[in-house]
This record gives C-alpha cells, sequence and structure tokens, in this order.
C-alpha cells in the first residue's frame, strides 16, 4: 500500500501544480474513460451507431489531447508565476532529477505510467479511427440528410458489399490523402450548409478506373454474348406482360475489335474524347488510336471547335465511368422500378391498370416539393372511379400496391436534397439518356467520311421487342 499511496502522490504532483493542470487532468481523465467505455461496448456490440464512432474517434480524442495540452500549459503558467513548489528540493523554475529522493522518483514513475497510457489509447483511437473513417456507416449515415440518397441507392445496389472507399479512393497513399482533405472540406460544407443539392457527382475527382473497377473486374474477360431478357408490363386495364430480348455484345480484349468492351477499352486500342461540359455529355471530338499506329479521328458536324482547339484541348481516356457513370449510386425511373416490382410479386399484375396508376402518381408525386401523400390519394382513387369492386374485394392487394409504390419513391426521391426523376444522368444504355448516342449519332465523322454509326447491331441484337409470347424463349426454355 504504501508504493500505491507514493505513486499516487506522484500522480497529484504532477497534475496538481494548479487549477489549469487540474483542468487539463480532468479532461483526459473524462474522455479516456469516455473512450475505453464506448470501445468496449462497440467490441461487444452493446453501441453500434455512426454517431457513436463520432464520439469514439472524432469528439473525445479532441478532448483527450486538448487536455493534455492543458497539462504542460499549467505548469509553464506556475513556472512564469513564482516557480515550481515541489517538496523535498524539486523547487526553482526547473526541477533537479535526484532519483535518492523518494518524491522525485514518484513523479517520474507516475509520469511514465501516464505517458505510456497517454500513447496506448492515442495510438488505438487513432488506427481505429482511420478504419472508421473509411467506413460505410461513416461515409453514408454520418451526415444523413446529405448522404442518405446515396447511401439508399447504395444499399440497394450491386456492390452493397462493396466498401465506399474502395471505389472513392482505391489503394495508395496519395489518394489516401487526397480523399482526407476533400473530407475536410466537405465538412465545412455541412457545417456552413453550402452543399449542392443534389450533391454534385464527382466525375472529375474520381480515379481511372484501371485503380479501382479493375481491382476486381478484369475487362480482357468479357467476351462473347449474352442475353438480357427485360420484362415489361404496358400501361393498359390489364397491364399486359411484353418482353424485350437483346443478346449483347460484351465483347472484351480478346474479341477481335467485336463487341462494346473491345471497341472500348480493348488493351489494342485507345479511345480519347473531348467534352465540353461538366457532365460529360456534349463531346464533339472522339479520337481512335488502333495497335498498328493509325489514328482516327472523329468530329461532330455539330461542333464549333477549331483544329487548332481540338490540338491544344486536353483528351480524356476512355474507361469504365464513361458509360457505367453509376454502377453503385442507381436511381431508377417511375416505369422500370414498377415494372421490377411488378415481376417481383410487390405489386399484383392482375389489379386493372396499376401499371398506369402507378406510373402517373410516382410522377405527380416526385414533384419540386415532393408528396408521398399523393401516392396513395392518387392509387385509391384510380379504383375508385374505374374499379369500385377492386378497391373493396381486394383492400390488401391495394394496399400492398401502394406501400410498395411509395417505398420506390423513398428510394428515388428525396425532396430535401432536390433530388426527384431524372436527377442523376445515367450513361448506360439510351432509352431515357443520350448515353451511347454522345458518340454512336451518325454525325462524328472523319475527313475520309468514317463515321461512329448508330447502328443497334454494333452492342446488341435485338431479338424480340415488346412481344407477349416471343419464340425465342420457348426454343431456350426460359419461362
Amino acid at each position: 500500500m504504501t508504493g500505491i499511496k507514493r505513486w499516487l502522490a506522484g500522480f497529484f504532483i504532477v497534475v496538481g501544480y494548479n487549477s489549469l493542470t487540474l483542468f487539463g487532468a480532468t479532461l483526459v481523465t473524462f474522455a479516456a474513460g469516455a473512450i475505453v467505455l464506448l470501445l468496449i461496448l462497440g467490441a461487444v456490440g452493446v453501441a453500434k451507431s455512426a454517431y457513436l464512432g463520432i464520439l469514439t474517434f472524432l469528439v473525445f480524442p479532441v478532448v483527450f489531447v486538448a487536455g493534455l495540452l492543458i497539462i504542460p500549459l499549467g505548469v509553464l503558467w506556475q513556472r512564469s508565476h513564482g516557480g515550481l513548489s515541489i517538496k523535498d528540493g524539486l523547487a526553482g523554475p526547473y526541477p533537479v532529477l535526484d532519483f535518492n529522493k523518494r518524491h522525485v522518483r514518484s513523479v517520474v514513475e507516475a509520469i511514465a505510467v501516464l505517458t505510456f497510457v497517454n500513447i496506448l489509447i492515442i495510438s488505438v483511437v487513432a488506427y481505429e479511427g482511420v478504419h472508421y473513417t473509411e467506413s460505410v456507416p461513416f461515409c453514408g449515415q454520418v451526415c444523413h440528410e446529405v448522404m442518405e440518397p446515396e447511401f439508399a441507392a447504395y444499399s440497394d445496389s450491386p456492390h452493397s458489399r462493396v466498401a465506399c472507399v474502395k471505389c472513392h479512393i482505391g489503394p495508395g497513399a496519395s489518394w489516401f490523402v487526397k480523399s482526407k482533405l476533400s473530407g475536410v472540406r466537405q465538412v465545412f460544407a455541412v457545417l456552413f450548409d453550402t452543399y449542392a443539392r443534389p450533391i454534385d457527382t464527382p466525375v472529375k475527382n474520381l480515379r481511372p478506373s484501371t485503380d479501382t473497377c479493375e481491382q476486381c473486374h478484369q475487362p480482357d474477360k468479357f467476351t462473347g454474348d449474352r442475353l438480357r431478357v427485360i420484362p415489361k408490363y404496358m400501361e393498359d386495364d390489364e397491364n399486359t406482360k411484353v418482353f424485350n430480348l437483346l443478346l449483347m455484345h460484351i465483347g472484351g480484349g480478346h474479341g477481335e475489335g467485336k463487341g462494346i468492351h473491345s471497341w472500348h477499352i480493348a488493351p489494342g486500342r485507345k479511345t480519347e474524347y473531348l467534352a465540353t461540359d461538366e457532365d460529360r455529355q456534349v463531346i464533339p471530338y472522339v479520337r481512335v488510336t488502333e495497335a498498328d499506329g493509325r489514328v482516327l479521328s472523329f468530329v461532330s458536324q455539330d461542333s464549333e471547335l477549331t483544329e487548332d482547339e481540338i490540338a491544344n484541348a486536353e483528351l480524356r481516356q476512355m474507361d469504365c465511368i464513361d458509360c457505367h457513370n453509376r454502377p453503385t449510386h442507381i436511381y431508377e425511373m417511375p416505369g422500370p422500378a414498377i415494372d421490377k416490382r411488378m415481376d417481383q410479386g410487390l405489386i399484383d399484375p392482375s389489379l386493372p391498370g396499376i401499371k398506369m396508376a402507378g406510373r402517373e402518381a410516382l410522377e405527380r408525386a416526385g414533384a419540386e416539393d415532393g408528396d408521398i401523400g399523393m401516392i396513395a390519394e392518387i392509387i385509391r382513387a384510380h379504383f375508385k372511379e374505374d374499379f369500385p369492386e377492386i378497391l373493396e374485394k381486394r383492400a390488401k392487394d391495394v394496399d400492398q400496391a401502394i406501400a410498395t409504390l411509395e417505398a420506390i419513391y423513398r428510394r428515388n426521391v428525396f425532396p430535401d436534397m432536390k433530388l426527384t426523376w431524372g436527377s442523376y444522368i445515367n450513361n448506360l444504355g439510351h432509352e431515357v439518356f443520350d448515353g451511347c448516342f454522345r458518340c454512336h449519332d451518325d454525325g462524328h465523322a472523319t475527313k475520309s467520311g468514317e463515321v461512329i454509326r448508330q447502328d443497334c447491331d454494333l452492342c446488341h441484337a435485338m431479338l424480340a421487342w415488346e412481344e407477349e409470347d416471343p419464340a425465342v424463349l420457348a426454343d431456350l426454355g426460359i419461362e
């Protein structure tokens, strides 16, 4: 007990010079206790929250370090106001380290133990803090209102098991530092409410897909053709089910120049382009360099660029993101979203006119201010006016349809962020946005007359288009 008392005496000598050092020690003790408690609760799974993570790895560590800084400040203040008054010879501007004296040994031991504990806590918090700031909850849930749309889309995407940082940062120290500096800017944007609504798509500051996408996907393996069966429901009373069947010419590195990937990102061909807008939707110039060194320069017939402007322009080399620009944060359009849920059985296709009424409800509810309550009103009004017996006899099916439509709305429309149908451009395909047709328009031509063709068969063969019973489905044994 004597040793413990001696050590405690040394501890109080270290922190008890004056009220300032005592205040710093109090902050350190409180913050350390809170950090350790939250770490334990997180480890055993009792407390799991993005906001608790902020307290554990950001707020309390700042308080902890602030307390550590205040303690020596208190010592300096004491020194400037009459020196240090420590018993047994430790008086004067600087203490005399005479280890033959018990109190000196006690002070040094206390400082050594406290230093070790402090370093341990800071090391653990710093290590775990880095991991926390790269976690999905931190990226998607901390700034709830700002990132809610992106997190909702991410959670429902094919990449929902891939951490945000794998695509937005990727490997390497330089991009890690860039991301943290960018994160500081974003924190201030949130604090001062200066962020864009909806938030900007990070077109220019994304890494090349060779550093991110191609860490998992291998373009040279995308070979051959693939069949896409796309069910669709017509907007008639019967919700007639039809099919679109596309044989996609995927191509790839060994596709001998045939197919989508073979043309755009084949190792032997370099495709570059010039975009004149922030979203890369207006592309007046495309340059293709073949493996044998032959160069083809395609200029849009609508382009007003001079040859000098083109020669001096900074071109972008085409990669995955130029077409797959929303591989994770995918927002749906009303029609296809309803088709998907009807095919899944979440909306009963036997409810008359539900496709047409559902699309109208979603579009009207998704206006600038947004009003999810309109969905139930429009659907009930539809059945009340045209099919009252359905509303009476199949109330559960109608309620299920309304609930599913509302879920579609909540998944894609966020009025507070001014995000509604079509707010974000999706370049994959060409049904809603220009997509492929940004270049494939028969209007980009070389001086010799070669054009970037707008030919359906370049990318896919249409085996059936809005057919009720395509014969090819029966031939393939697909129901």
